[in-house]
């Protein structure tokens, strides 16, 4: 639907009314209009009642039947602000909404992950039915079919729902009641009924605990949880969330963003107000957030007194516990990860889920009512998918996977939550092996990385907050990414001081760009992917042989400059790199390209290449010494980089190739026969399928722990291969310099972020000065007939996805020159490498 469109529907403009262009995108057909009105009401579950929809559709009864019909076939959520509709008028609760929904995919056969991540976890609360339970079902349903009368799917579902958790503050209302339903109803049941009819709505509280549940079980009420404009919200580490699928509607998507953007010290009203979102869909999506449990309301106070005598020993979300003091929660930081040690209290943080863990701890509530009275703005970590896969995958600590989901699902775990989290993490254990080493480095680097950003007194002098540190946020990128630009900054302006991204942010999503706050990270977007990689070497002249193919590039075989190495590093666009055999590498390559362009480097001759990661900024002692492997920052490369770029206000590490070295595996014997013909020949015949991706060797991870027994070693042998800004978190001791450098220079100070501004906006200037002047239109003279290449891309300039620009030349660095390639081979351009 035209986005024009939906603007003058959802603001009631009538047929009448509409500007003339708009008219015209729908062909001057006032019939079309009333349909995009009707199609866009259904969609967003708009109320008949002072909507559009109501000129349109005059039988409001049918309305609302095509509404849920649409919701029910579209698998999406009960429309819990209709309720007043729903259960009065049509007589359908969350719970025969829910059986209808399950009965039809199961009838239809169709998997569990069909249903929607929101809409599955409120089946679960309701139904009781998660992932395991639907199998079952599935499972008996089709048994039945071998014997001659079949079960239907009605018969194998629950009759009436779960056990539920009902809040004291939440309104209870009635339902469509008859009197044959009151004739099954308890005395007691009468009573609260008579209640309800006769002075209105209730408090849930004001009535007998189990008459509540009763009657919420029986259908004969519904439940409303009031939101008000000056509620705040905490959003604790989820349990019981489903990880299916992403539906895409409305709500749905309005639900992510208001999970990232949340915060307790934010009101609803000023929420909307940032969101720049309607207030009753922002209370709506608050309404379901406590409803599901996956939020609770702060600051609350809730007087047992005055409610029923029978909720007084039913436990609430809300409540804390007298008998906890704040001031166990406060870390002591001395500076030395190692040595740090957090008072477990026993639990994770405020539980929502009554089948989960004991509720032990409520250190979600209390860590900022030990640190701070008032709200501060914080530092926020922000990391992508990338490591929160690393901590669900890893099996680290039995209670980490509830804050790994809040990490991926809500985008962001706050200061509040962090206690917890870090009590966990303290749980991990570094005895992985393999891959599996990799989940342990990345979970312990964290632990280390949030307990130096966070309350740091001594990382930023602020007169305004001048005794523990700020606060630490932890943000997905990609849930970040999600808002458009314009409400991302106001978000982030309104509740942090400063930005720092971990390292390397994965090349599949589109950094944060931020000038306020500021950001110790990628400045742009481009300068995390791969057109920095040849910026690099374009203004050092110094860099691994790489050749940027652009998509629809087609090689015969492999360029001559790559014939000598036993492997290469591959990078598709918009994916992160990974090491590939030369003998099985033209297959993939050919296949890569037809679908994104690859950028390709020598990356090692005699097996892997070994690499050294070498954190910045650079200490003046460091700058004395003579080369060797554990001194490089006296390499010509990296002395280059600190003359062109100003590293003396970021913080990251610069990865040094040396293609040549033999300590990273030696030759076999068969290999020491073969030959570069040999190399060639192979690399055309084998098909091999493996993806880049599955192949990565963690390129520096090893030579960070390896034993340095120092090998001769001379500074031509090396060369720059990447640059990243952040802090890494895949090696425990590159993380323990980078934040030790940040902390010694200062870098978090007013004065240096100042200047970090200044030079990041100098640095972003020139690459994209250095990209566009390689995205100029390829002449189609420069393509003869004899090109070992096929047709070129189209001449301008794309934009990917993820906002980079991709590659409208095959681009070459040879020989310390960055050049267009043509794919010819003469000699003087394509000459055999030789070192």
């Amino acid at each position: 639907m035209n986005i024009d469109v939906e603007f003058h529907i959802r603001h009631n403009y009538s047929w009448s009314k509409l500007p003339a262009n708009v008219k015209q995108s729908l062909g001057n057909s006032q019939k079309e209009y009333e349909e995009h009105v009707l199609l866009y009401s259904i969609r967003n579950q708009l109320r008949f009642r002072n909507n559009l929809v109501r000129y349109v559709r005059k039988d409001e009864r049918k309305y609302y039947e095509e509404l849920l019909k649409y919701s029910r076939e579209h698998l999406m959520l009960y429309p819990y602000h209709l309720s007043d509709i729903m259960v009065k008028g049509l007589r359908v609760t969350p719970f025969l909404y829910y059986i209808g929904v399950m009965e039809d995919i199961m009838n239809n056969e169709k998997s569990y992950d069909a249903l929607p991540n929101f809409t599955a976890a409120d089946c679960l609360r309701l139904l009781g039915i998660g992932r395991n339970q639907y199998i079952d079902l599935m499972n008996q349903c089709r048994s039945s079919k071998k014997f001659f009368r079949r079960k239907s799917v009605r018969d194998l579902l629950p009759v009436k729902p779960v056990e539920i958790t009902i809040e004291p503050w939440w309104v209870v209302q009635p339902g469509y009641i008859t009197e044959g339903d009151i004739k099954i109803c308890s005395s007691s049941e009468k009573n609260a009924v008579d209640k309800m009819i006769d002075s209105g709505p209730q408090l849930a509280g004001s009535l007998e605990h189990n008459v509540v549940h009763s009657l919420y079980n029986k259908g004969f009420i519904y439940l409303d949880v009031p939101i008000s404009d000056d509620s705040c919200i905490a959003v604790p580490p989820l349990e019981g969330f489903v990880m299916n699928r992403l539906q895409g509607d409305y709500f749905e998507t309005l639900l992510y963003k208001i999970f990232v953007s949340i915060d307790e010290h934010t009101n609803v009203a000023e929420l909307a107000n940032v969101l720049e979102i309607d207030l009753s869909l922002v209370k709506n999506a608050v309404s379901l957030y406590c409803r599901l449990g996956f939020a609770h309301k702060k600051g609350q106070i809730i007087n047992l007194d005055q409610f029923h005598p029978t909720w007084k020993n039913v436990p609430s979300v809300n409540k804390l516990k007298s008998s906890m003091d704040p001031q166990k929660m406060l870390l002591n930081w001395e500076g030395e990860e190692s040595k740090i040690t957090i008072q477990d209290t026993g639990g994770p943080a405020t539980d929502t889920d009554s089948n989960s863990l004991e509720d032990q701890s409520d250190s979600a509530s209390l860590s900022s009512l030990s640190i701070s009275t008032g709200h501060t703005k914080r530092i926020a970590f922000l990391f992508d998918s990338t490591l929160t896969a690393f901590l669900m995958m890893g099996n680290l600590s039995p209670n980490l996977k509830s804050h790994a989901v809040t990490m991926f699902e809500v985008g962001k775990l706050s200061d509040e939550s962090l206690d917890s989290f870090l009590i966990e993490l303290e749980k991990v254990q570094n005895t992985g092996e393999g891959e599996a080493q990799r989940y342990f480095d990345h979970a312990l680097t964290l632990r280390n990385t949030i307990l130096f950003l966070r309350h740091n007194k001594d990382l930023i002098s602020d007169p305004e907050h001048p005794n523990n540190g700020f606060p630490l946020d932890l943000l997905r990128c990609e849930s970040l990414l999600g808002l458009d630009p314009a409400t991302c900054s106001r978000v982030l302006n309104k509740n942090y001081s400063l930005l720092v991204s971990m390292a390397p942010l994965s090349n599949e999503i589109r950094p944060i760009s931020s000038c306020t706050p500021q950001h110790i990270g990628p400045p742009i977007p481009e300068v995390s992917s791969v057109w920095f990689k040849l910026y690099m070497y374009h203004i050092t002249g110094q860099g691994p042989p790489s050749l940027l193919l652009s998509k629809g590039t087609r090689l015969r075989k492999l360029p001559d400059i790559f014939q000598g190495y036993d492997r290469l590093l591959i990078t598709s666009w918009g994916h992160d790199p990974g090491v590939v055999p030369t003998s099985s590498v033209l297959t993939m390559l050919n296949d890569a390209l037809t679908h994104s362009a690859v950028l390709i480097q020598g990356y090692g001759i005699y097996g892997p290449g070994d690499t050294v990661h070498v954190p910045f900024p650079f200490d003046e002692a460091e700058l004395k010494n003579e080369f060797s492997r554990a001194s490089m920052s006296v390499h010509k490369g990296i002395t280059l980089l600190r003359d062109k770029l100003d590293l003396n206000h970021f913080c990251g590490y610069i990865s040094m190739l040396n293609s040549t070295s033999r300590q990273a595996r030696r030759l076999s014997d068969d290999y020491d026969g073969k030959g570069d013909s040999e190399l060639a020949s192979s690399s055309d015949v084998n098909g091999s399928t493996e993806s880049f991706e599955m192949v990565v060797e963690e390129a520096g991870s090893e030579s960070t722990i390896r034993q340095t027994t120092e090998v001769s070693t001379t500074e031509q042998e090396w060369v720059p291969l990447e640059l990243c800004f952040g802090i890494p978190l895949f090696s425990s001791d590159l993380n323990r310099r980078v934040c030790e450098k940040i902390a010694s220079h200062g870098l978090c100070g007013k004065e240096s972020l100042q200047k970090l501004l200044h030079s990041s906006r100098k640095l972003s200037l020139q690459v994209l000065n250095f990209v566009h002047s390689f995205q100029e239109i390829v002449s189609v003279v420069d393509s003869p007939s004899e090109t070992t290449l096929s047709n070129l891309l189209s001449p301008n300039p794309v934009c990917a996805d993820m906002g980079v620009p991709l590659p409208a030349k095959n681009l070459i660095f040879r020989d310390g020159v960055l050049q267009e390639w043509n794919g010819r081979c003469p000699f003087t351009i394509l000459s055999s490498q030789n070192n």
